[in-house]
């Protein structure tokens, strides 16, 4: 199935396409007060409904915001839009509030957890949240991290399918065969990536108190987060990753989880990989998957935004060779699940040392590099897999190594005090309101970060004589407004001008707004 997909696509010269695959970022971070503690504040009044919000979500706990960007073929342009929703968040936090820049959440006692059980502002969560903090408590609730999202272009997809329609009834069918493949591959080589990227070696005090399963950590690790003591489902409910053997059998496998309760919905189960674009486990089956979740990438305490450039420029790439890999399906399910077994293995390896797969990860990169030449890669591309294929036989060079030379009796909590404080600094400092639009003019840097705060999705795009133009779009409504001819008049009034319907959020600074 799928055979010499590679050489199928180098025929159709379709790899500058494959580079602009859609990419989206959704992450999840705590806010913190000066003193490294849990946020008391509410979610920041000047935001726009968390109920319709495209931008910025909570949570499981009020002070864990959720930042989502839109999805877009270069990863330039995913990263400067996280980079604006970071800054517009960030200026919008409340007293000494900052963003704590690690996946594991600061020390917590029972105070803490109290406070995030009594807190929660989203309603029509509620029941499900009740449930997961009977099932599994707070602590694990609160792990952060990084989802990205990929989708391939319809058009890649369309020129490929002739070559396999023999195999295939539609090209749904294909479709859905091309993501799978990437899926199965993802959670073959998922060791790799918390390898590479995993950010999370020690839990502050307190994290580990009331946990749902026995834990059992002795020194630093690669990532708590990606192991079976963070964010998992628990061995009472069996879902290993021989789940991802075939399409069907997953939507079987998470149906009859949900049926016979172990699972309160399909959104319970925490694989490494999320099927994305329908209501229903089975419309996938039916209608096809649209794009993928990828959802097992910890937050980077080295840089403001929590992903680095370098680390997407390497995902990119890296989609790709999983795309266009072969997977034996012969026993899958059993690879699948000794995979899930290597990345727990992996996840908790003392992250100094080289890891028990290194001379497999090696070989990968050397695959990667052959790839990158096949399909003539970009330079980002080409020299991100150079540098991270000398992580393997580096491992100080990982993000956890790297995070273990910043500990003070055994804790990250005087590290994580001393970035959040630098970032919230950065960013209140900045010269520009946002300084990813320092292009734009002040006025119109003004109508998107208030369009930001509100809930208005929007989009900078320019005319055929390069002049700048905001689409701005709610609720099925897009106004286009040219950026160096906005009217001297308050955002928030000019934005109401524009959406009339658009709800707004009741604080004391909007009244003299």
């Amino acid at each position: 199935m799928l055979e010499n997909l590679l050489a199928t696509i180098q025929k159709e010269d379709l790899a500058e396409q494959l580079y602009h695959s859609l990419v989206g970022i959704e992450i999840e971070e705590n806010r913190i007060d000066k003193n490294g503690r849990l946020s008391r504040q509410e979610h920041p009044q000047e935001l726009g409904s968390r109920q319709f919000h495209p931008y910025l979500q909570t949570d499981f706990g009020e002070a864990q915001a959720e930042l989502i960007t839109d999805p877009n073929p270069n990863i330039g342009g995913v990263l400067d839009q996280l980079d604006a929703l970071q800054t517009v968040f960030y200026r919008s936090l409340k007293g000494d509030d900052r963003i704590w820049p690690m996946s594991m959440p600061p020390a917590i006692d029972e105070e803490d957890r109290q406070y995030i059980r009594d807190h929660f502002e989203r309603p029509n969560y509620a029941v499900y949240r009740d449930y997961l903090t009977e099932k599994y408590d707070v602590a694990p609730k609160i792990i952060t991290g990084i989802h990205l999202n990929f989708s391939l272009p319809d058009p890649v997809v369309n020129r490929l399918f002739p070559y396999y329609e023999n195999e295939f009834a539609s090209v749904k069918d294909f479709k859905n065969a091309l993501y799978f493949r990437i899926t199965q591959n993802l959670v073959l080589h998922r060791w790799l990536l918390t390898y590479l990227f995993g950010a999370s070696p020690v839990a502050e005090a307190g994290f580990f108190d009331n946990y749902p399963v026995d834990v059992d950590l002795t020194h630093p690790v690669r990532s708590i987060r990606s192991s079976k003591y963070g964010y998992a489902n628990l061995p009472a409910d069996h879902m290993d990753m021989g789940v991802y053997q075939s399409l069907s059998h997953f939507v079987k496998t998470i149906d009859a989880a949900v049926a016979d309760g172990h699972l309160y919905a399909a959104s319970e189960f925490y694989g490494p990989v999320r099927l994305r674009g329908q209501v229903e486990l089975s419309d996938y089956l039916q209608k096809g998957i649209r794009y993928l979740e990828f959802r097992n990438f910890d937050l980077t305490p080295f840089t403001p935004n929590g992903v680095s450039r370098h680390a997407m420029y390497f995902m990119k790439l890296f989609w790709i060779y999983l795309l266009v890999t072969p997977v034996d399906l012969t026993d899958i399910g059993a690879q699948l699940t000794q995979a899930g077994r290597d990345n727990d293995q992996v996840a908790l390896e003392d992250p100094k040392q080289p890891t028990f797969k290194q001379a497999e990860g090696q070989a990968i990169f050397h695959r990667l590099d052959e790839l990158a030449k096949a399909l003539n890669a970009h330079s980002e591309q080409i020299t991100a897999v150079d540098d991270f294929a000398e992580f393997m036989t580096h491992p100080e060079l990982t993000p956890a190594a790297k995070m273990v030379d910043q500990l003070v009796d055994g804790s990250l909590m005087t590290f994580g005090k001393q970035q959040a404080a630098k970032w919230k600094a950065d960013r209140i400092g900045a010269q520009d309101l946002i300084p990813a639009m320092y292009r734009l003019p002040v006025r119109a840097q003004e109508l998107v970060f208030r369009a930001i705060q509100l809930g208005i999705r929007y989009y900078v795009v320019h005319d055929e004589h390069g002049e700048a133009l905001l689409m701005l779009t709610y609720d099925g409504l897009t106004q286009v407004v040219q950026a160096d001819k906005i009217p001297d008049e308050a955002a928030t009034a000019y934005l109401q001008g524009l959406f009339p319907d658009l709800p707004m959020p009741v604080t004391d600074s909007l009244k003299n707004e």
